[in-house]
């Protein structure tokens, strides 16, 4: 029997944030390709994010890598190269960096891989093997359910996908260059097999935008959660979303009655011009004066807000990236992502930079691993990119404060009344903080920031303050 090896290259920058299993998410597009390699190949799943990388034989291997992750893929590739096993290069990075990743890969598939992996296995047995395959984007009922039973065991997360592909065109997103603009949905009976087959404590709908962005797509999601309902599927989930998540009381009581404990919105900015620099055209058109709110909304179905803000956009001054922590930690988002632009290869931002040499850590393929999102990789218009850097730290300081962190809890725990919600609010804000402070002297435990409630027996907002349930 022949022998795939496939590959979840590591990002060892990013150690921090996969130090935390509440931040760490099975590699979906290897258990996708898995799904697709014939009954007479034994397929492996080797995984950086739970162990160091150790050569293993077998007759191809295949890698698959954001671009944070794409120095490592290299990496891990001039290994097999010097053993003389072929080697295969998919994903986003491959898909808008060809002919960099063809200087380290024998092959390297472009566009999503569903249309090409079995042509690509075939060559392969035949000794015929293309440099470069270039997979068309097929109907979302040619996606298969991925191989979940290969991923590493360890992980809390099950990761479905029910829709590709987003109509909007954010300046700062790879989500429109590689799954394209058509907004695909996948057979509901399909997802919810799928679903029934993962056996993880929680679940995420990996989706770019969950509710997608018509009536009809709005539906497809109503109905994605009413099969749940009815399949008896209850399980501790999130996804992501756009701001209008908070517009339909029917979809906030489907999303509440199947366990959804959070969503990620994209809020990216307080200030109207910045959502115009990053054309981030929905969120204008509802106004920053109402997101607290939708936020308040959303709270009502014991609902939490995964908040997304970008810092170091051309329009930011320094009092602007002060005004949106003030924002962050005076509104009703209950937990924050808050990263610094980057320029992902493929993007609209990623070419404005480039042409006006303004990617400060450019010496490539290496630098690649510093695009992480908590890194300033850039030289903005306003500022230095030191000061930027400078400018970035104290406001995470505040951000990311135990002051700050515990009252966001409070407050989740207040507005949801959902004391498991709270904690997911807690854990997210304490795995960025730990992952934004790696390194720096300051560590956010849990149960340390929960010893600043009262004692047991007391209560908060009517519910016992130590006894509020089981952490995740």
């Amino acid at each position: 029997m022949k022998k795939l090896l496939l590959i979840n290259p590591r990002n060892y920058l990013m150690s921090g944030l996969l130090n935390y299993e509440f931040s760490n998410f099975p590699p979906l597009g290897l258990g996708i390709m898995a799904s697709l390699t014939p009954d007479d190949w034994e397929v492996e799943i080797f995984d950086e994010n739970f162990d160091d990388f150790e050569f293993k034989e077998a007759d191809l291997v295949g890698l698959t890598a954001f671009t944070g992750n794409a120095y490592r893929a290299y990496q891990i590739a001039e290994v097999y190269k010097k053993h003389g096993i072929t080697t295969v290069f998919g994903g986003i990075h491959a898909s808008m960096m060809s002919e960099e990743a063809l200087g380290y890969f024998d092959v390297v598939v472009k566009g999503e891989a569903e249309s090409v992996w079995p042509q690509v296995l075939k060559d392969f047995e035949s000794g015929s093997l293309k440099r470069l395959y270039e997979g068309p984007r097929l109907s979302a009922d040619k996606i298969p359910p991925a191989r979940h039973d290969l991923f590493h065991p360890n992980y809390k997360f099950a990761t479905v996908q029910t829709t590709r592909g987003c109509p909007w065109r954010c300046d700062f997103c790879t989500v429109h260059a590689f799954n394209g603009t058509a907004y695909r949905q996948r057979p509901l009976e399909a997802v919810l097999d799928e679903i029934e087959q993962t056996t993880n404590k929680y679940l995420f709908f990996v989706d770019d935008n969950i509710i997608g962005y018509s009536k009809k797509s709005l539906e497809h999601t109503k109905n994605l959660l009413r099969g749940m309902i009815k399949r008896g599927i209850k399980r501790e989930w999130f996804s992501q979303a756009s701001i209008n998540f908070g517009d339909d009381e029917e979809l906030l009581q489907l999303a509440q009655e199947t366990g959804c404990k959070m969503v990620l919105i994209g809020v990216e900015s307080e200030k109207i011009e910045s959502l115009m620099e990053t054309n981030k055209h929905l969120n204008q058109k509802v106004g920053v004066q109402n997101y607290n709110g939708i936020f308040e909304k959303i709270h009502k179905y014991g609902i939490a807000v995964l908040g997304t803000f970008i810092f170091g956009l051309d329009t930011d001054t320094k009092q602007d990236l002060a005004n949106r922590a003030d924002f962050i930690i005076n509104s009703k988002v209950d937990a924050f992502q808050t990263t610094v632009l980057t320029p992902f290869p493929g993007t609209g931002t990623y070419f404005k930079f480039l042409k006006e040499n303004r990617i400060h850590h450019n010496n490539f393929p290496k630098d690649w691993q510093r695009m992480r999102f908590f890194e300033n990789v850039i030289v903005p218009k306003t500022m230095t990119h030191d000061e930027l850097t400078e400018e970035l730290y104290k406001a995470w300081s505040r951000i990311y404060s135990r002051k700050n962190i515990l009252n966001k809890f409070k407050m989740t725990l207040k507005e949801t009344r959902d004391a498991r919600t709270a904690f997911w609010t807690l854990t997210t804000n304490a795995n960025y903080g730990n992952t934004i402070f790696e390194g720096r002297g300051q560590f956010f435990d849990t149960n340390m920031i929960l010893s600043a409630l009262p004692e047991a027996g007391s209560t908060i907002f009517g519910m016992p303050a130590k006894a509020l349930d089981q952490q995740p």
